[in-house]
């Protein structure tokens, strides 16, 4: 299912959402620092629109940690490296704290050595995908970040690689980047659409498979200190980073130049049926940022409530009444 904007709701600051997220994170028991990176990268999701990685979810992850099943005060480290990989230990926490490091590590050192991968290990759930792969971006390089989960496959094939997230981010100059930023599971398992459109189901098992591999067995997640009884925590979760230097891969080539011809061509071209714009991924993301950081993030009564009822817990100030004058639907 993709991402839609709620269908009314009110609209909250970005910067006050931020505030009221790090609280509750803080108040959960989390540093003030990891309260921090948490808040910034929910709310850097909702920006995009990918509402049900953003800020909603810090009520599910709250719940955990106060169930005992995700660290709150993780000990992230570096527990291998050479001059362009590293390993992440995430020691039970979010996967948001590892995979933040790992990827600013990934883009500064490709952009000094060309080209640089890291995987993280030990950790829960990373969240949306795109927010790590795009760190690459500012650095002039191609980003990518996956991540997948443990879990014990059972029924038919369909469920080989978990549904993996992933993403891309591939540098433009004045056009939005090229984002794509989705999980490897895109084709509703139905019989009768399997006869229909067989294709679709190989290639989606194929790079379901090729994700699974990258963020989640090469990073350890089977092994047995990761898993419960000999792990205090869930740490069913792994990353990989990597990024790549168009300068010098593309040697005489004007790569942002060229991807800005290629990406307003496409957008000339006509639309699908039902839709009045001809976008390449990332470009709707880009143009909801720039409309949600002016008129500020939808937020749904639904997702509101749940908030608000933790935010009363933790005995955090209310934030979303004041904004009831931005209602919308």
């Amino acid at each position: 299912m993709p991402n839609l904007p709620p269908k009314s709701g009110i609209r909250v600051p970005a910067n006050e959402l931020n505030h009221f997220v790090r609280e509750l994170f803080r108040h959960a028991g989390m540093s003030e620092k990891d309260a921090g990176v948490m808040a910034d990268l929910l709310v850097l999701t909702d920006l995009r629109g990918v509402h049900s990685h953003g800020a909603q979810a810090a009520a599910g992850y709250i719940e955990m940690m106060r169930d005992g099943r995700v660290n709150p005060r993780p000990n992230v480290r570096v527990v291998s490296s050479t001059t362009t990989t590293r390993t992440y230990d995430g020691d039970g926490g979010m996967g948001h704290l590892p995979s933040w490091q790992a990827a600013e590590w990934v883009a500064h050192t490709a952009a000094a050595h060309g080209v640089a991968a890291a995987t993280t290990t030990n950790h829960f759930h990373f969240g949306g995908a795109g927010k790590y792969s795009r760190l690459a971006l500012a650095h002039g390089c191609i980003g990518f970040a996956t991540s997948s989960h443990r879990f014990y496959p059972k029924g038919h094939i369909g469920g080989a690689g978990g549904g993996s997230p992933f993403s891309f981010a591939v540098p433009a100059g004045e056009r939005p980047p090229l984002v794509i930023d989705m999980a490897a599971s895109f084709v509703p398992w139905e019989d009768d659409l399997i006869q229909r459109i067989p294709n679709s189901f190989f290639k989606e098992i194929g790079l379901a498979a090729v994700m699974y591999a990258l963020g989640g067995v090469l990073c350890g997640i089977y092994r047995p200190d990761r898993i419960p009884p000999e792990s205090p925590w869930e740490s069913n979760q792994g990353g990989f980073f990597a990024a790549f230097d168009v300068t010098a891969l593309g040697r005489g080539v004007d790569f942002t130049t060229e991807m800005d011809r290629y990406i307003s061509e496409c957008e000339g071209l006509d639309p699908f049926p039902g839709l009045d714009a001809s976008h390449l991924p990332g470009g709707v993301e880009h143009e909801l940022e720039q409309r949600y950081r002016e008129e500020g993030i939808p937020v749904s009564d639904k997702y509101r409530q749940r908030l608000e009822k933790m935010g009363e817990e933790f005995g955090v100030e209310p934030l979303f009444s004041r904004h009831e004058h931005t209602r919308f639907g």
